[in-house]
């Protein structure tokens, strides 16, 4: 059973004053296998209500290389692609250009794209993940009330909650 610190948003100052959100999570095992369980099994894990097919999801992942797409797969032929990989170090480093904005809507520009950094250490009888979410200015209007969103209990406490939890 993976062992869930509680995971708090810490806001901290970007360097053009927008808060940044942090998270971090303890899970058994080593790093290799967290880096995998977090990026290979992310459809696993992630929370279908925070996609946009919802129940009717079929398929959310991560192309597992630098450059690959993070995308949604839903009923219909619907399909979306939310976000880029722009580092991809397994086993102790993902960063994601998070091309999702304020309105849940997908952000096809890459220049108002925030970032996502996963870090992934070896820690006692686990590995800690580290996330930190960064850049929200570039969203726009908007971005505050977005970053606020993702230091709430919903926003990536309860996101990193989930996968915590399925880590075996």
């Amino acid at each position: 059973m993976a062992q869930l610190a509680r995971v708090r948003i810490a806001v901290g100052l970007a360097c053009e004053g927008m808060p940044d959100a942090h998270a971090t999570v303890h899970v058994p095992g080593v790093p290799e296998r967290a880096f995998a369980a977090f990026t290979a099994e992310f459809g696993r894990w992630w929370p279908p209500e925070y996609t946009w097919s919802q129940d009717t999801l079929e398929e959310i992942g991560i192309d597992t290389r630098e450059g690959g797409l993070c995308f949604e797969r839903g009923p219909h032929g619907f399909h979306c692609d939310w976000g880029r990989v722009l580092a991809w170090e397994p086993p102790s480093r993902l960063v994601l250009a998070w091309q999702i904005g304020p309105t849940r809507a997908p952000e096809p520009d890459p220049a108002k794209a925030s970032e996502v950094e996963v870090r992934f250490e070896g820690d006692g009888d686990g590995t800690r993940v580290s996330l930190a979410h960064t850049g929200f200015e570039r969203h726009g209007d908007g971005a505050e009330g977005y970053a606020a969103a993702m230091d709430s209990p919903q926003g990536w406490d309860y996101i990193l909650g989930r996968f915590a939890a399925t880590v075996n």
